[in-house]
């Protein structure tokens, strides 16, 4: 259609003399809106969708690995574990499927619900700007597992490479909270007991590091004599502190956040580690990267 009928069929409707003016600014007004305000509608949609879900799968992750501990610690069957019967009560009051309770108490017990027994693959890599990370997993399918990880890896512009020697292997025990037992009340009697160190963690939890070979002694002798309860138990590997990176960059925060995000994601995935610093990096942003990984 040329430009003359266009604008002939335009001004058809702009000044029909049958049609009043309120009407025709009222048809003028309603241009475009109709569109704009789906595709707005449709975008909160989406975004809220996202951070909702990214809330529920957090939220799993935290009943998962609790779940996961107390059988771990005190064994799979929640008649003879208060600690797991809780765990899991609490884990259904919160919509957390079934299948996914079973897998976090096999897990526990270093078995998949099938019964074969979980591998366990540890993914190095250096992320930018040269923060070395080691991924630590239980996973019953390595190959799929170290696929994934490694395309996230590469969507990231990280690169698979040894990076464990910037870090100490140790075994860590993490107590429950007791009042009047704090980390001076606890460290002499860990370092009796053969402690590398005693520290509190951001939730202002007695953290207890020893070697490897002795994790369990360890945290079965400080709770029985100091009457403190086992939060959690495991192998970690600590960052050496010379050679940490600072962070200062906003952008690089956000990047190292979202890969964290999405590797959560990856089934199989038990702990994170990164040889990171706050630097000048904003309170709230540093926090949040504390969250994603296994301090």
């Amino acid at each position: 259609m040329s430009a003359a009928p266009r604008r002939l069929l335009a001004r058809t409707w702009f000044s029909d003399p049958f049609t009043c003016s309120s009407c025709r600014r009222r048809r003028l007004l309603s241009g475009s809106a109709p569109l704009q305000s789906g595709h707005n509608k449709w975008s909160t949609i989406k975004h809220d969708k996202g951070k909702n879900d990214a809330a529920k799968n957090k939220q799993r992750s935290i009943f998962s690995h609790e779940i996961s501990t107390a059988s771990k610690i005190f064994g799979p069957d929640p008649n003879v574990n208060p600690r797991l019967a809780l765990a899991i009560s609490t884990a259904k009051k919160a919509g957390v499927p079934k299948a996914l309770i079973e897998s976090a108490i096999a897990r526990g017990q270093g078995i998949s619900v099938s019964g074969a027994a979980l591998e366990s693959v540890i993914v190095e890599t250096m992320l930018p700007p040269a923060v070395a990370t080691v991924i630590d997993c239980q996973t019953d399918n390595k190959l799929r597992t170290l696929a994934d990880i490694r395309l996230l890896i590469k969507e990231y512009e990280g690169s698979v490479t040894p990076t464990t020697y910037l870090f100490e292997k140790k075994g860590r025990i993490i107590f429950r909270e007791k009042n009047g037992v704090g980390i001076d009340e606890v460290l002499e009697e860990a370092l009796e007991a053969g402690a590398l160190d005693v520290i509190v963690n951001n939730e202002g939890k007695v953290v207890v590091l020893t070697k490897t070979n002795e994790t369990k002694s360890t945290a079965q002798a400080l709770a029985n004599s100091l009457d403190l309860e086992i939060d959690e138990t495991d192998i970690i590997w600590d960052p050496n502190e010379d050679t940490k990176v600072e962070l200062k960059d906003k952008e690089v925060a956000n990047h190292l956040n979202g890969f964290l995000e999405e590797l959560q994601e990856i089934t199989g995935v038990q702990g994170v580690y990164m040889n990171i610093a706050q630097g000048s990096l904003d309170n709230a942003l540093w926090s949040e990267l504390l969250s994603r990984i296994t301090t």
